[in-house]
């Protein structure tokens, strides 16, 4: 193994941080990871700690090295896939962050929102920066906190604060605090950056009274970053990308038209859509894949806030399981035809819907429904938000979808991806190794410093299962019309 060269990518998630160790032959060697504090001040807030998270993605970092005895010169480049949207605010001289992480999930600004809405920004800010106005975005979270924390702003305007998505806070510090930047495709999920022109907009910096001092330098997602300094060994940071963008580029969906679904603590489902834009009319993003070799190339996703986090719920919280494994075997076991459906709106309902004021519900259930139904019904639901999805994108970019690749965690639950064949009608294709997040990161990394060409590693990307559609139209119409009833029963809860 000393022999050997690699390249790590840091995969810093919703909740965990990890590093994987990849090497020449585009395999996943070692994994290390750490789960961090999930921080709930009130209802619809949910924070971390920014400091928990650079110390955790530094800890598994060494982990990953020294337990597989790697050498700092054996270590050619470092990626970085990261959660989007959360958003960390800190003091340049100090380095100590102004306020928690306010994580995509966190609902407190929806009433900026609805004040923007009000206003009548719906067209220009999605005409401007592909996205709705929701909470789910940096803008809002970062005008909330410079609203918020006593003479923030005033410190924000004189040049003393730095804004960053997460890639950026552990770049910045990661590089001794030399370098402050972000790639396209994440500067795309701020709701400042035009996707057009590919500059911060600076009427919507005046509409946020955001500073633009605060911002950072915009960079290819494929090229050099800056160094940082692992055991004395200077090695680039030559990959960055926002974790679903780079989950698309890890499955090789270089190509427009073609679609992968991650299944991690949200769902999303994204399409590449070549070096032009297209402006969703169904409820989807539009958004930036990456920036490489000079060119931009556009996505367009439907975002599912509540996938693998409604697993978590039935374990954590409610103790009826005691891992997420058995979900699937519990799943399995129930064959009647009477359908549960639960709708996991815990923090409102993304696309296509975009109802901050939906909540989770059960529907269905009679005196013989159990706990057994419930996680059956908790399973579906992943597999139902995203057929709602792949619906959308397909209106939008006007053909049928034949076949979806999957990752994430979740896809490695049999019962759960043969029902996705079965309610899309269309085949599931999981890879061998479903960490394409951290794979997607590692590739524009080793891409920008020529450790492999691009036929190298996808050459290297093996089918472990493909999930075939066995299910009569008649019935997948019935469940599917049961749950569409049931989302539109859950909208606007919290409005009435």
């Amino acid at each position: 193994m000393k022999s050997d060269e690699f390249i790590i990518a840091l995969d810093q998630g919703t909740t965990n941080s990890r590093a994987l160790l990849v090497n020449k032959n585009a395999k996943v060697e070692a994994i290390a990871k750490k789960e961090f504090k999930q921080i709930y001040p009130k209802p619809g807030w949910v924070e971390h700690d920014p400091l928990e998270i650079l110390e955790t993605q530094k800890e598994v970092l060494h982990r990953l090295i020294d337990k597989n005895n790697i050498h700092s010169t054996q270590i050619k480049a470092i990626g970085i896939a990261n959660q989007r949207e959360t958003t960390v605010l800190w003091n340049k001289n100090t380095g100590k962050p102004v306020y928690n992480a306010i994580v995509w999930q966190d609902k407190r600004t929806t009433s900026i929102c609805e004040d923007l809405k009000k206003k009548q920004w719906q067209e220009y800010i999605k005409r401007t920066t592909g996205l709705p106005i929701d909470s789910y975005f940096s803008a809002p979270k970062i005008k909330w906190i410079l609203d918020n924390v006593k003479g923030l702003r005033e410190e924000a305007e004189n040049g003393n604060i730095l804004f960053g998505t997460i890639d950026t806070w552990l770049l910045w510090n990661l590089s001794g605090r030399n370098i402050h930047a972000t790639d396209y495709s994440n500067a795309s999920r701020t709701m400042l950056f035009d996707i057009n022109n590919l500059t911060w907009d600076e009427k919507l910096l005046s509409v946020f009274q955001i500073p633009k001092s605060i911002l950072p330098e915009i960079k290819q997602s494929s090229g050099f970053f800056g160094n940082i300094i692992l055991n004395g060994i200077e090695i680039p940071v030559s990959g960055i990308a926002g974790d679903q963008q780079a989950s698309l580029f890890g499955h090789g969906c270089l190509k427009k038209g073609m679609v992968k679904n991650t299944y991690g603590t949200g769902c999303f489902m994204v399409m590449n859509t070549g070096e032009k834009p297209i402006f969703s009319k169904s409820g989807l993003l539009t958004t930036i894949a990456w920036g490489l070799n000079g060119k931009i190339f556009y996505a367009l996703e439907g975002s599912v806030f509540i996938a693998g986090a409604a697993i978590q719920w039935l374990r954590d919280d409610l103790g009826f399981i005691k891992s997420s494994g058995e979900s699937e075997e519990i799943a399995s076991s129930i064959k009647e035809n009477n359908p549960v459906y639960v709708v996991p709106a815990f923090a409102g309902l993304g696309a296509p819907y975009w109802d901050m004021y939906s909540k989770g519900a059960i529907f269905g259930l009679t005196r013989g429904t159990g706990k057994n139904h419930i996680i059956k019904a908790t399973l579906d639901s992943l597999a139902y938000q995203t057929k709602d999805v792949l619906e959308a994108m397909q209106i939008d970019a006007s053909f049928q979808i034949t076949s979806l690749k999957v990752d994430g965690g979740a896809s490695s639950n049999n019962y759960l991806m043969q029902f996705q064949a079965d309610i899309l009608n269309a085949t599931v294709v999981r890879p061998k190794t479903i960490e394409l997040t951290a794979l997607g990161a590692a590739f524009l990394a080793g891409l920008a410093i020529g450790f492999w060409k691009k036929s190298e590693f996808f050459e290297n990307l093996e089918t472990e299962r493909v999930f075939v559609p066995d299910m009569a139209d008649s019935k997948r119409e019935y469940l599917y019309e049961g749950w569409q009833r049931s989302v539109t029963a859950s909208m606007n809860w919290s409005k009435q």
